[in-house]
């Protein structure tokens, strides 16, 4: 298998690799192709695997409408404060600087804040993915009444709700965000460091696609291929 075999063979702290995905040279990498990702890319400068996780998962319809990856971006860069509503969020919200990317960090939040249980927190998700009124109404009250438990104030109780209702929204799933992530980055190693062989594999893959070589080659110049 190859992917067992790269794993084997190279971490994932490869500096010439997050140079290519800092700079946006991601033509032929998976997941991290298209125009306005490699724009992203390049604000974003991505120095961790964690980071090309999160980007994965946030460069969707839903963040980037609601201005959440340049929310992200400018946590990163240390342009904005990264904040909490409270302490208990810290931990589970640090490797997206703060931001809520990940279906899993809505259930941890659920569960660490609220007292669900795994499982009720997992019926939480759906439900806040389906956005059934009469269901959130219940799972308020029941989020509220467990963290007001725990400690917190009614008054942030409902705030970090609204929150984890407003992400869940477009939440993405961090098991397949990393296995994504997993795949470009084992892509990316292979264009940053093997870059003629990795071009010339994509030019063979799409020699009968005019469009998509023209701007191959011109890839692969810049490369100093």
């Amino acid at each position: 298998n190859f992917h067992v075999l790269i794993r084997a063979t190279i971490g994932l702290e490869d500096a010439k690799t997050y140079q290519l995905f800092a700079e946006g040279h991601t033509l032929g990498v998976f997941q991290f192709e298209s125009s306005g990702m490699r724009e992203t890319l390049r604000k974003a400068r991505p120095q961790r695997f964690d980071d090309l996780i999160a980007l994965n998962a946030l460069y969707r319809p839903g963040p980037l409408k609601g201005g959440v990856v340049d929310d992200f971006i400018e946590r990163r860069h240390g342009r904005k404060p990264i904040e909490y509503e409270v302490p208990q969020l810290e931990p589970i919200l640090r490797d997206t600087y703060g931001v809520i990317a990940y279906q899993e960090q809505v259930m941890r939040i659920a569960r660490d804040l609220g007292g669900f249980t795994m499982g009720e927190a997992d019926l939480l998700r759906k439900a806040m993915g389906k956005k059934n009124p009469e269901v959130m109404k219940a799972q308020r009250v029941r989020f509220v009444d467990g963290a007001v438990a725990q400690g917190l104030a009614k008054k942030k109780a409902e705030r970090i709700f609204e929150l984890m209702e407003y992400f869940a929204g477009y939440g993405f799933n961090k098991s397949h965000s990393t296995t994504y992530a997993l795949l470009a980055y084992h892509t990316g190693y292979l264009k940053a460091n093997f870059p003629r062989h990795f071009m010339a594999a994509l030019l063979t893959i799409e020699s009968q696609n005019t469009e998509k070589l023209a701007t191959y080659i011109g890839e692969s110049s810049e490369l100093g291929v």
